[in-house]
Parts: C-alpha cells; sequence; structure tokens
C-alpha cells in the first residue's frame, strides 16, 4: 500500500504548489509571459519602486517580452497607452517592437506614440541601446518624421518643451524635411539655425513679441515656456483664464501665489473648467493625480476651486460599476505602499503614494456601493469606520492614513471566515507582497486556502486583486473565480464591471488586451 503519510486525502478545495517567490521572499504565484507583460504595460514606470530598482524593472520587462509573440506586446503597448494611460512602458513596447517586429510597430506607432513627450521618450529609449540597437534605424526614423509632418507648426511649438532629448535633438536626428516656408523657419529656429523671422508662424512671433515686451497678454503656449519670464498678476490671470485643463489642475498653488485669485471673476470660471466632464476625459485625468491637487492646495486656494476638485474626482471615477450583493473591499495600507505610485525620480518623485491610491479606488467602489464593506489591512484587518456618504476624497484620506505595518494579504479573508459572512464580490488593492501569513507547512498560499472557504461556503463568489506596482507575482492565480488585474487609471473598473457579470473569457484581464484592435 503506498504510503498514507505522503498520500493522505486532502479535504476542501485543491490549493496548487506555489511556483514563484515574491519580493518578501514569501511563496507566491508567478504569472505567466503575457500577464506579466500586461502588468508592465499598465503599471511601470520604469523607476525605483519600494521593492526593484528602474535597472531591475527594465530586466524584467525585457525578460518576460522575449516571451511574448510581438502581436501580444503590440496589444499590450497599446493598452498601456490607450486605456492605462501610461507613458514610459507603452514606449519601452513600442521600441523592442522596432527589432521584433518592425511592422507590427509601424501599425501601432501613431497610436501609442501620440504626444511630443510621447515622441522623446520613444526617441530616448532607442538611441539608449536597452532594446538592442543605438540609432533609431530607417523605418523609426521615418515613423519620427511622419509625426513631425503630421502635426502643425503651432503643435510642434507647443511640443517643444521639454530635453533629453528636446524636440530640436530630434528634429537633428531625423533630418524632416519642411514643406512651408514656415515649417523651414520654425525648424531653423528650434535647432538654432539661421531663419526667416517674417515667416516663422503666428504663434512663435507672437511669444518672442511677448519676451521682448512688445506684448502684454501672453501667447498660447505651454505653462513652462513662461514662467521663467518676469510676469505681472495681470499676465499669470491671462495664463489662468486660457490654461488648458492639466495644466490648471497642476498650477494652482503657483496661480495663488501670484494673486490670480485676487480676480474674483476667475475662481468660477476656472472652477467650470475643473470640474467640466469633457475636459477630464479629454485630458486622460486620472484619479490620483485629482487627489494629488487636492491633498495638496494651498490654503490660499478658494474653497470653491476645491470643492471643483472633489466634483471632478467623482467625474473621474463615475465608470465605477453599481454591483449587487454583498461586496467587501480589501485596500492595503501596509508599510511597503507608502511608496509613491510612479517611483522614485531624482526631482520629481510623485508625492502619491500606492496607499492613497488604493484609498481612492476603496472610497470610489463604497460611494457607488454603500452597503460594501472596507476592510484596509495591514499585519491584520485595521478597524476603521467608513461613511459611504461621505466624498471619495474624505474616505480616501481616512484610509490612508491609518496602518504602516507588514503585508498579511490573508487578513480580510480570514475575518470573513471567521465570521462566517457572505460575500458575493472580493476586491483587493494591494502590490500582493504577502509574507506575514507564510506557513510552510501547508500547500500554496495562506490567501488562496482561506478564499477557498470563502467559495465553499458562497460557491457564486468572485474575487479581484488589483495590483498597483508592476509585480510578477500574486497570492491567487487566475481561475474562473478569480482575476488579477494591474493598473491605476479608471480602465480597472470597466474590467472590474465586465468580471463581475462574467463577461470576461478564461483569461480574464489578459483576454481584454487579447481584443485590443491592431
Amino acid at each position: 500500500m503506498a504510503s498514507r503519510t505522503l498520500f493522505h486525502s486532502v479535504r476542501g478545495a485543491y490549493v496548487p504548489p506555489t511556483d514563484a517567490i515574491n519580493s518578501e521572499r514569501a511563496p507566491a504565484y508567478g504569472f505567466g509571459p503575457r500577464h506579466a507583460v500586461a502588468q508592465f504595460a499598465a503599471t511601470g514606470c520604469l523607476t525605483r519602486t519600494f521593492y526593484a530598482t528602474e535597472h531591475q524593472q527594465l530586466d524584467m520587462a525585457l525578460k518576460v517580452a522575449a516571451q511574448v509573440e510581438p502581436e501580444f506586446i503590440a496589444k499590450a503597448a497599446l493598452y498601456g497607452r490607450t486605456s492605462g494611460h501610461m507613458k514610459d512602458a507603452p514606449a519601452l513596447l513600442c521600441a523592442l517592437l522596432s527589432v521584433r517586429s518592425p511592422g507590427l510597430m509601424a501599425e501601432i506607432f501613431d497610436r501609442v506614440i501620440d504626444t511630443p513627450r510621447m515622441l522623446r521618450n520613444f526617441v530616448q529609449i532607442m538611441r539608449s541601446g536597452a532594446v538592442g540597437r543605438k540609432s533609431l534605424g530607417t523605418l523609426p526614423r521615418r515613423m519620427v518624421r511622419n509625426y513631425l509632418e503630421r502635426h502643425s507648426d503651432e503643435q510642434l511649438f507647443r511640443g517643444c518643451v521639454g530635453a533629453d532629448p528636446s524636440l530640436a535633438d530630434i528634429i537633428k536626428m531625423v533630418h524632416p524635411k519642411p514643406r512651408t516656408a514656415s515649417r523651414q523657419a520654425l525648424f531653423g529656429y528650434l535647432i538654432g539655425q539661421p531663419y526667416d523671422a517674417q515667416a516663422l508662424p503666428l504663434l512663435v512671433r507672437q511669444f518672442e513679441e511677448f519676451k521682448a515686451g512688445a506684448a502684454q497678454a501672453p501667447p498660447d503656449v505651454p505653462f513652462q515656456m513662461l514662467t521663467a519670464l518676469p510676469l505681472n498678476t495681470a499676465q499669470w490671470s491671462e495664463i489662468a483664464r486660457n490654461a488648458p485643463w492639466q495644466m490648471t489642475r497642476m498650477n494652482l498653488n503657483t496661480f495663488a501665489r501670484h494673486a490670480v485669485f485676487n480676480d474674483a471673476s476667475l475662481v468660477p470660471v476656472i472652477a467650470d473648467r475643473l470640474r467640466n466632464a469633457e475636459l477630464i476625459r479629454k485630458a486622460r485625468a486620472l484619479p490620483y493625480q485629482l487627489l494629488a491637487a487636492y491633498t495638496h492646495a494651498d490654503r490660499a486656494i478658494p474653497a470653491q476651486l476645491c470643492e471643483a476638485l472633489q466634483d471632478a474626482v467623482e467625474i473621474a471615477v463615475d465608470n465605477v460599476p453599481e454591483i449587487a450583493g454583498d461586496v467587501a473591499v480589501f485596500p492595503d495600507v501596509s508599510g511597503s505602499m507608502r511608496s509613491a505610485i510612479t517611483g522614485t525620480v531624482r526631482g520629481a518623485t510623485s508625492a502619491v503614494r500606492c496607499v492613497d491610491v488604493a484609498a481612492l479606488v476603496a472610497a470610489a467602489i463604497v460611494r457607488k456601493n454603500r452597503q460594501a464593506v472596507v476592510m484596509p489591512f495591514d499585519v491584520d484587518v485595521v478597524p476603521l469606520a467608513i461613511n459611504p456618504r461621505d466624498s471619495v476624497f474624505t474616505n480616501a484620506q481616512k484610509l490612508a492614513a491609518v496602518g504602516g505595518g507588514g503585508t498579511n494579504c490573508s487578513a480580510g479573508l480570514q475575518w470573513l471566515n471567521a465570521h462566517q459572512a457572505h460575500v458575493d464580490l472580493v476586491i483587493f488593492i494591494s502590490d500582493n507582497q504577502s509574507w506575514i501569513d507564510t506557513n510552510p507547512l501547508l500547500p500554496g498560499t495562506e490567501t488562496l486556502r482561506q478564499w477557498n472557504a470563502v467559495a465553499a461556503r458562497c460557491p457564486n463568489a468572485r474575487m479581484a486583486c488589483i495590483d498597483l506596482v508592476p509585480n510578477a507575482t500574486t497570492q491567487a492565480p487566475e481561475r474562473p473565480d478569480i482575476m488579477n488585474i494591474g493598473g491605476f487609471s479608471d480602465a480597472v473598473f470597466d474590467v472590474l464591471a465586465q468580471f463581475q457579470k462574467g463577461a470576461l473569457s478564461v483569461d480574464h484581464w489578459v483576454g481584454i488586451i487579447e481584443q485590443q484592435r491592431i
């Protein structure tokens, strides 16, 4: 007879053995190559995170991408840019395709490299040698030239802020042929070559006249072009009156310092702009960006503008699904979640942390699902009363202010099981690097073991694990009732709604990326 010690009967649902080690050296389940590429496309900022340096992230991204067919890389780049609103990761994947499949790179180029910032990212990555080449090459060079030709003189001039490389550097690299006198003059102006001043585009002439003091009204150019100039209050007020949405959101404190809001007539104009749903959509506003503006608003900013920011975040998370049944939301408030959501960048680190985003997502879900139970966790569930009638900002600030210990992803599930609580949907928002609940004597992870117990009691229940950082492991592997998704844009809510309805394929989130049209 076979050994009863080795081959004893296992009660309950099957728990597969783990196949990976997470960043805390604890057992975990590794994502397959496609899922890992998708995770990187939706969360990768190529900057230092709590668990990985920028070089480790890059090495991981290139390693997993090498195991995936070019078509999926192209679709992940499209999803990361168009749905996730990411910048660095889609640019890297697009650059990688220039080596793996140049034709596919050309197919998606215009939809991924769609702003001057994205163009500079792409060229910088190409010239770095990170993807296997140190020059643009014939086809990428042509795509960059096509980008320059597709955009008007005014669009190119407004896009000339930024460096390493600058737009002028890119023009020198690809040698575009100007088709008009104004384009020829613009290129000469940008790269420091002789040009016909009278042929310059009107916006450039207006900017030069303003710099020379020949005009009082500031021209419609990017904020960065004006900040170094000696502007008076009236000129700052004019800038604020005409600023685009994203510039307005980012510079409320700057406007306050320059006494812009002393003009009471400007306040409702700016407030209406901030809460304009169409402008929010066009700006690809991420909810956490609004949280950052609200959290760091100076006391000199009028209350009407702070209220407009609250209105704006309600709009930005308007696609949170209304979920039938019992919902439990588990935001991770452990110490590792105190790192910046977009990673550490010297001189430009975001003040918004992963825990702030987790709290914001949880608060947004509760806003639409007022019967949802919210259980923040670190080592254990952290007791906290959340009023669903409070604003998203108020509840997000409450949630982000608690916790700070180690990570125990199974804590909330243990609570559900201890109280025999019924649940239809569990939503994790975490970095999934659990280690407190490790038990080497038992198979799998404690999170999966506890979820199996929940599922046995609630057979129609589902669990969605939202990961905010570019990790390659999870505590609960994919299966029909478990979905892993990465990202911190509002696209997460769309996927969550489809998952809750049972409308996704067996591949869940990866299946959505597969549906991207090239």
